[in-house]
């Protein structure tokens, strides 16, 4: 039986087990806050956004999807931002590489990100664009 109280837990095949809220959370801003797990072509993350959160323009050569567990964000995509687009829980966006996008969140919202590859500026913790 898996211990639930450890996160990390390495397994004999070389998979590792995570349990959600065993992992602390990163605050990345007083509006977001986050958790992450990381493999070596992808990561996941849980990604908690306080109501009125702007995520900036922004883009990334990772491929991008976006499913929100609870509440919504609003899109704006591409160069110009024209294209609008609110995703609801239940509903997932997918985000190309190298699109611009910026979101806010609409209600608490938490939202569920997958990136490939996984994102080294999160990693390194030099997403200034979020630590405004």
């Amino acid at each position: 039986m898996t211990d639930r109280k450890r996160t990390p837990t390495g397994l004999k095949s070389g998979c590792t087990f995570y349990r959600w809220d065993s992992m602390k959370k990163e605050r990345v801003s007083d509006m977001l806050e986050r958790r992450l797990v990381t493999g070596d072509r992808m990561m996941l993350a849980h990604v908690y956004l306080k109501k009125g959160c702007i995520v900036p323009k922004h883009s990334h050569d990772n491929e991008q999807l976006t499913y929100i567990l609870e509440g919504a964000l609003k899109f704006w995509l591409g160069d110009d931002g024209a294209e609008e687009v609110t995703v609801s829980a239940g509903e997932v966006l997918l985000i190309p590489s190298n699109v611009p996008h910026k979101a806010e969140a609409l209600e608490e919202t938490l939202d569920v990100d997958v990136f490939s590859p996984p994102r080294q500026d999160w990693l390194e913790k030099k997403d200034h664009y979020l630590r405004r």
